[in-house]
């Protein structure tokens, strides 16, 4: 049997699906009573289902397997016109940046827990480092500013290479725990030295580039704007960059082999894979992309301090992967949307909203283990829109 949209064009379904997210972004970004934001949320749900039944969602995600590049840029389209629309809100904006840079350390620990099968519980550490990069190099060293995301994004690399030598040399829960412990350690390690600010953590200066500084508001067409808009702009093109990249390397023949790694570590071998190589190049590749993410918002934030990158945030990290569903890209997104916007728009119910929370993200895991958009089957050649 038929449905509506079993015959919409795979692009014009993925155009409909954008503007309907932009238009339900305003308003739950805009909503600010509980019952609004409750409403949105069961509308959303809704909706999703409804495009389930007419057959919307398999279009879109035909389009993304089909034409993945255009189905990208019309996604960057709309976070664009959702920043537009914000551009002079302080708060919104601040949501918006800190959501597209928490779904660039979500890519990061895709590659490593959803691609390579390469347990990482501190992803709040790593980005940690990013964020402290920028609070002692912005303002404080000769260093330009353009390069201090790209230098906190080398050091969780560099880092983490002493870090992946025990964890690679161990499996499963005794991997877990030696990340754990890091995480941990990192935390203690700040705390405890006063040339990182103690447990009263640094300032962190704005980011220059050109003479432009993120601390002021651009002018467009007479409009102020708010100083978060440099900050939402500069993210969006992190995310960008950071998507294609992983995007690319899943369909390369090194996302091949971390595939092959994370199924079966015996016979990857008897087949030449490196195990070792594989799982570093994994860890190495997903620290820079969290280094990075932290670097940006440590400048955005002004403000680091210990307390803000404890073994906590790494499980929330933890959890918008296996929200959107094990190295799905675009289910890396949506749950950093989720994780991040939700609890902030529930605020007026205190301490209930991170049970609303909660129960939430328990009731997605129990109905839908695999995750919100669960990544595919792997292709090993283009699909062509004619033959599904």
């Amino acid at each position: 049997m038929n449905r509506l949209f079993d015959r919409l064009p795979p692009l014009a379904a993925a155009g409909i699906a954008a503007v309907s997210g932009l238009l339900y972004a305003v308003l739950l970004m805009a909503g600010d009573s509980d019952v609004q934001v409750i409403a949105l949320i069961a509308l959303g749900a809704a909706a999703a289902l409804a495009a389930a039944r007419t057959g919307l969602a398999a279009r879109v995600s035909l389009a993304a397997r089909t034409r993945p590049g255009a189905v990208s840029g019309i996604a960057a389209l709309g976070a664009l016109a959702l920043i537009a629309v914000f551009s002079a809100d302080h708060f919104p904006l601040l949501m918006i940046a800190t959501t597209l840079l928490y779904g660039v350390a979500a890519l990061g620990l895709n590659v490593q827990f959803g691609y390579a099968g390469l347990v990482n519980f501190a992803g709040a550490a790593f980005f940690g480092i990013g964020a402290y990069t920028s609070a002692m190099l912005v303002g404080r060293s000769p260093v330009p500013s353009a390069l201090v995301p790209l230098l906190g994004g080398v050091l969780a690399a560099l880092i983490g290479l002493v870090l992946v030598i025990p964890v690679v040399r161990t499996r499963g829960h005794y991997a877990s725990v030696v990340t754990i412990a890091f995480s941990v350690l990192f935390k203690t390690f700040l705390e405890v030295n006063d040339t990182f600010g103690g447990p009263q953590g640094l300032p962190v200066g704005p980011l220059s580039i050109g003479g432009w500084s993120f601390s002021e508001g651009p002018r467009l067409f007479g409009f102020e704007t708010s100083f978060y808009l440099n900050s939402a702009l500069a993210a969006l093109a992190l995310l960008a960059a950071a998507f294609a990249l992983v995007r690319r390397l899943e369909r390369s023949w090194i996302g091949l082999s971390l595939d092959a790694v994370r199924l079966d570590e015996t016979a990857s071998a008897c087949y030449g894979i490196g195990i070792r190589r594989t799982k570093i190049l994994a860890f190495v590749f997903g620290n820079v992309l969290i280094g990075v993410a932290g670097a940006l918002y440590g400048s955005m934030a002004a403000y680091v301090a210990p307390t803000s990158f404890t073994f906590s945030d790494s499980l929330l990290l933890v959890a918008i992967v296996l929200l959107g569903g094990m190295g799905s890209p675009w289910g890396s997104l949506l749950a950093a949307a989720v994780v991040v916007i939700l609890p902030e728009k529930l605020q007026a119910i205190q301490e209930y909203r991170f049970l609303l929370f909660s129960v939430l993200v328990m009731a997605v895991l129990v109905f839908r283990p695999q995750g919100l958009l669960p990544r595919g089957v792997r292709r090993y050649a283009p699909a062509s829109e004619e033959s599904q």
